[in-house]
C-alpha cells in the first residue's frame, strides 16, 4: 500500500442534500452505489489491485453499514440510509471502504476492526475522524413489536429476544428485578 498523506486528505466531495432528499428510494440506493464507486476510487490510489465490492441493502437493525469479507462487499442498512442520507453519504460509505480497504491489507484479516491501520485510514484517505459509532434514531430500522412489563414499566423486546424467550429464558426488569411477562405483539 502507498503511503498515505500523514497530515490527512480532503474528504470526499459532499452530496447536495437538496439533491439526496429529492431521491426515491430506487434512485438513493442507485446513488449509494455511485458513491461507493467514488469512495472505492479513492482506495485505489494507494492500493491499486483493490477489487470492487459488492453492494447490498439488507442490513437490518442498529447497524448502518459492514463489510463483510465473506461475502465479498459491503452491507448497508435501507432505513438508516433513506433517514439519514447526507450522513451516509459522507461518514457511513467512507466509513465501510476503509474496511474494506484495511481487510485487503496483507494480514487484513488479522487487524483490529477499528484499530490504528483502520484509523488511519480513515484519517490520511477520506479526512475524516474515526467514529466507531453512529448516534442515528433506530427506533424504525430496529422494530420492537413484543410488549413485556415488570411492575415498574413497559419493555419492547425484538423479535429475536422474543423467540429466546419462547425457547424458555427468561429476563428480569434492571430497575425492580421482577421477571418480565409477556403482554402482546403490537401490530406495527
Amino acid at each position: 500500500m502507498a503511503s498515505l498523506s500523514p497530515n490527512g486528505a480532503a474528504p470526499l466531495a459532499s452530496w447536495p442534500a437538496a439533491k439526496l432528499d429529492a431521491l426515491a428510494p430506487a434512485a438513493l440506493e442507485k446513488a449509494a452505489r455511485a458513491r461507493v464507486e467514488e469512495a472505492w476510487q479513492r482506495c485505489l490510489e494507494v492500493h491499486p489491485g483493490l477489487p470492487m465490492p459488492k453492494v447490498w441493502f439488507d442490513l437490518r437493525g442498529a447497524s448502518a453499514g459492514q463489510a463483510h469479507w465473506g461475502r465479498g462487499g459491503l452491507r448497508f442498512n435501507r432505513v438508516l440510509l433513506s433517514e439519514n442520507r447526507t450522513a451516509f453519504f459522507d461518514e457511513v460509505i467512507p466509513h465501510e471502504m476503509a474496511h474494506w480497504l484495511v481487510f485487503h491489507l496483507e494480514g487484513g484479516l488479522r487487524l483490529k476492526p477499528h484499530g490504528r491501520e483502520w484509523k488511519t485510514v480513515m484519517r490520511g484517505l477520506f479526512g475524516l475522524a474515526p467514529r466507531v459509532t453512529h448516534a442515528f434514531a433506530v427506533e424504525r430500522a430496529q422494530p420492537s413489536p413484543h410488549l413485556y412489563r415488570c411492575s415498574c414499566r413497559e419493555h419492547h423486546f425484538t423479535a429475536q429476544r422474543h423467540a429466546q424467550v419462547k425457547k424458555g429464558r427468561r429476563y428480569r426488569c434492571r430497575h425492580c428485578g421482577e421477571l418480565l411477562e409477556w403482554q402482546r405483539d403490537d401490530a406495527g
